[in-house]
């Protein structure tokens, strides 16, 4: 096998390449081979995270490519509309980052074939004919890349949820064809690897297979929980820094005081910003101070606002746990043991306050540093 088949395994070529491979799925589940273990991995980093890339080096061999069936019938088990958008979502992010590394590579550099370019994948998803690159002569100088893309495939893959800049109405069109960037393009094609890994899930009929059922039964049970603990929390639209729960408060004062932040603990807070209604130019601005890149940061929140199919609330309180970063024992409320998530904790904390009362800090005037000084 190649390893491009693994590290894109949604594509035509690479399924080929499992159904050449004659692997019995049903018996390495059985076995709870290791490609099991990495297709659980896959649908679990989907939901935590938004990505199912291996929480070590990916490698991207037979279990990798193997992993990616696994992880399907697994989303299919779960059964739940939300774990098929999540898992989706999260495979197309994940293939975006890796388009967008392989095509940033000159062709010298594409050796042993584990990279693809543009063509290739515009190939793959029948969109040679759609998408043109515009010469160099045709726009400024110094500007990225830029393509034409045709009016029905834009209309096919994007959506006006994306913002009034998507809209038709908004965007330069000549001869049939939409202008549009490099990164356009690349959320162009995400969205066609998201509906390809969607389509066909959850697989007909799989539930009735009992001894595939009975062999995954922990694992999918696992997975459900993981699913509800990310799916049920409440919608906010209130920032109020002073009723923070705890854990979001420290991140917070981290923040503001320019210390540094893990990847799980940047993600946690930016989460929750996102979820309390921060727009990205407040939460960017909120960490002007620290060492975190303002575009992975501005990425992030894109990643979290894009749409319902690709909206994750922050971490469970029992998921801050896992990261070190709950701190409980600082709860003044005394809401902490109540609640299994830091929305909820926020919620009740909204709610146990008179509504005149609330005063979101975005009508004070002032930014959440200085409104965490008057507290």
């Amino acid at each position: 096998m190649r390893a491009l088949d693994a590290k894109y395994p949604f594509f035509d070529a690479a399924r080929e390449t499992v159904e050449q491979e004659g692997a019995d799925l049903p018996t390495l589940i059985a076995e709870d081979a290791p490609a099991v273990e990495r297709g659980l991995e896959r649908v679990e980093r989907a939901l935590l995270a938004g990505t199912v890339e291996s929480e070590d080096t990916t490698r991207f061999d037979r279990n990798e490519l193997l992993s990616y069936p696994i992880a399907r019938i697994l989303v299919s088990l779960v059964d739940a509309p939300a774990a098929v958008q999540k898992y989706a979502a999260a495979e197309a992010a994940t293939a975006r980052a890796r388009f967008e590394a392989d095509f940033a590579q000159d062709d010298d550099l594409r050796t042993g074939g584990a990279s693809v370019d543009l063509d290739t994948v515009l190939r793959e998803f029948d969109l040679a004919d759609a998408v043109i690159a515009e010469s160099p002569a045709d726009r400024p100088a110094r500007s990225e890349d830029r393509y034409r893309v045709a009016v029905g495939a834009y209309l096919r893959l994007s959506t006006a949820d994306w913002g009034d800049g998507w809209r038709l109405v908004n965007r330069e069109l000549a001869d049939g064809r939409v202008r549009v960037t490099r990164a356009e393009l690349s959320r162009l094609l995400e969205v066609a690897v998201e509906r390809r890994v969607a389509e066909g899930l959850p697989f007909e009929g799989i539930a009735e297979n009992e001894a595939l059922v009975e062999a995954l039964d922990e694992k999918i049970t696992d997975l459900r929980e993981l699913l509800a603990d990310r799916s049920g929390t409440r919608q906010l639209d209130t920032v109020v820094p002073e009723l923070f729960p705890p854990c979001m408060d420290g991140l917070l004062r981290r923040v503001q005081r320019g210390a540094d932040l893990d990847a799980e603990a940047t993600f946690s807070l930016t989460a929750f910003l996102t979820g309390i209604g921060m727009d990205t130019d407040e939460i960017v601005a909120l960490y002007r101070d620290s060492s975190v890149d303002a575009e992975t940061i501005r990425y992030q929140i894109e990643y979290l606002q894009n749409t319902p199919v690709t909206q994750y609330p922050p971490p469970s309180c029992a998921t801050m746990e896992a990261y070190d970063l709950c701190v409980k024992e600082d709860d003044e409320r005394g809401l902490c043991e109540s609640v299994s998530h830091p929305m909820s904790y926020y919620g009740d904390a909204l709610a146990s306050v008179e509504a005149s009362e609330i005063d979101d800090w975005r009508n004070r005037g002032a930014d959440p540093e200085e409104a965490e000084s008057e507290a």
